[in-house]
Order: structure tokens, then sequence, then C-alpha cells
């Protein structure tokens, strides 16, 4: 099974409904919603997952589950229900970013200094929540180390959650490589509920790495399905014993070109093209081609000239093809 992993001011709405769309994701997990002292108003979550609206799921169908942030139990457990309230269908806690501006306000990897603070929330969330709505968390490895990471696995199972996503790194490892996975295999072994791996699964051979250093059957990928669109369906493909051929360039800059037109109305001018800018900052990991076409619009913000520059891309791999 394949989770989207949450990114904040990256991996929103409109990317969720292209990667699903794409194939070989089966559970999306949004942005956090952050949550101090206070109970929110429903717009905030609408505005964060719309796809509350429709099912919880994203148009092609795919589950969306709602992420909330913060250290306050009370709090927490209210915002759950306010969520649920609105629609969402499963809730999932955020105690693994290591944004310092999430962690000086008293969330994310932060909270994995305190386990029991980790097993209070879960635990408060899920008390408050009715019995068919699960509860799930994403946690590092520890914060200043990685320590501390078998005491907030079991925190988490303790407090509730159906199924426990595990970064393979600490807060001050941040995301430098390498990714320890075999922490991950240790959890998957203590725990009773499902465990999910996440950190540089970044090719189908890190995949079969992973899933023998851990011994998981689910996996969970962020910045990897920025790079590698179509990641899942190559996973999908391998456990199957099916061909798969790879994503090419060319469908690259197709799904591009979508994106543009979804998010080009959504943005002032003067941010024209720079969800596709982003994009291409990952893609460039995987495709050489994406190194040049960002040289040749990144001080691009005329429409215009913008869609000038996907018209030679498109038209010049077409005719390559």
């Amino acid at each position: 099974m394949i989770y989207q992993a949450p990114m904040e001011g990256v991996i929103d709405h409109h990317m969720r409904a292209l990667l699903s769309a794409l194939g070989g994701v089966d559970i999306c997990v949004t942005e956090f919603v952050r949550v101090t002292h206070t109970r929110l108003p429903r717009r905030v979550f609408t505005r964060l997952c719309p796809e509350l609206k429709a099912g919880a799921v994203t148009a092609c169908g795919v589950p969306v589950r709602l992420q909330l942030l913060g250290g306050n139990p009370e709090a927490m457990a209210i915002n759950a229900v306010k969520a649920a309230e609105t629609g969402a269908r499963a809730i999932d806690l955020n105690f693994g970013c290591p944004a310092k501006s999430v962690n000086n306000s008293d969330g994310g990897a932060c909270l994995l200094q305190s386990p029991h603070r980790v097993e209070a929330i879960v635990g408060a969330v899920r008390r408050a929540l009715p019995d068919h709505i699960p509860v799930t968390a994403k946690i590092r490895l520890g914060y200043l180390d990685r320590s501390s990471y078998m005491d907030n696995a079991r925190a988490a199972e303790n407090g509730g959650a159906a199924e426990l996503a595990v970064h393979a790194r600490s807060k001050a490892d941040g995301y430098r490589p390498p990714a320890y996975w075999e922490y991950i295999g240790e959890i998957r072994q203590q725990l009773a509920i499902p465990v999910i791996a996440n950190g540089d699964i970044w090719t189908l051979e890190d995949f079969q790495r992973c899933r023998e250093v851990t011994g998981c059957r689910r996996f969970m990928f962020g910045r990897t399905l920025l790079a590698r669109p179509d990641l899942g369906l190559q996973v999908k493909a391998f456990t199957e014993g099916r061909h798969y051929e790879p994503i090419t360039w060319k469908q690259v800059v197709a799904l591009l070109w979508d994106y543009y037109l979804t998010t080009r109305e959504i943005y002032p001018a003067k941010y024209l093209g720079n969800r596709i800018k982003q994009w291409l900052a990952y893609l460039k990991l995987t495709f050489p081609e994406a190194q040049l076409f960002f040289e040749r619009i990144k001080r691009l913000r005329d429409a215009e000239c913008i869609e000038v520059e996907f018209s030679r891309e498109l038209s010049t791999k077409t005719e390559a093809a």
C-alpha cells in the first residue's frame, strides 16, 4: 500500500488530485492544520482539504486523511471532532515536522522529547472520536537523536493509533542521507499495529531494499512522488509481477502543463508559475530535462511567455517521440 506524505506548501489538494489520478497512490494525507487552544471554524478544514465536501476522497476516489498538528491534547481532541463533523473520515496526527517555527510553537517533532505527551495527544483524540474514524500518527526517530524511537512508537500505539508512519530520521538528522530503515524494522517487530516506512525511497531499487530491511508492506512517499510521480505505479507493477514502462519526460511535461492550467488563476500575477518552478526543483532529481526547462522559465512572470515555453517543450518532445 502506498501513502502520499504530507508536505506543507507543496502537496496541496491540486497536487493530490493530479498524483492520485496518475495512479499508484492508495491514501493521501493533507498538509497539517495547526491547532493551538481554539476551536477552529469549518472553513479552516475545508480550505486546506476541500475534499471534505466530497466524501473525503480525491476526484478519482482516493481517500484523504486530514492531518492535525499541536501539543495540547484537549484542543487537538476538540478540533478532531470538528474536523469529523466537517467530513473527515480519518485523522492523522503530526509528530514529525522538523520546521523550527513549528517546533518552537509546541508542535511537530519537538513532542518526541516527551513520549508521554505523544500518548496523551493520540489518546485524547482517539477517545473523542467515534470508533469508525481511525486515528493515525507519523513520527520521526527522535528529536535531538534517535534514542527515543521505540518509546515514541509505543506511545502512539498505546494512545490508540490505528497505524504509525515512521520517517527514518530524527529531527536533528533533517533530510540528510542516510535514512535509518533498520529502526523502522525494529518498530514493526515490536508493534501490533501496521507500520508505514518513510524516507529516502527514491527508486524501485530503494523500495526493494527498504522492504527487505524493514519487513514493511506499507510505504509513504513525499519528495519522491514529486521527483518520480509514477513510483507508486512502478512499485505496484513490481509487486504484482507485471511489466511497467516508467513515465517519460514528455508525459511529465503534459502533467506540468495540466498543473499549470489548474493553478494559473489562483495565485497573484507576480507569483505566476511558482508552483511549476517548485515542482521542477524536485523533477530535476530524476529528469535532466527538468533542469533545462527550469532555466528557461525561472525568471518568467508573464503568462504568455511561460505558455510559449510550454508550447516549445511540448511540441519538441512530441516531435522527438
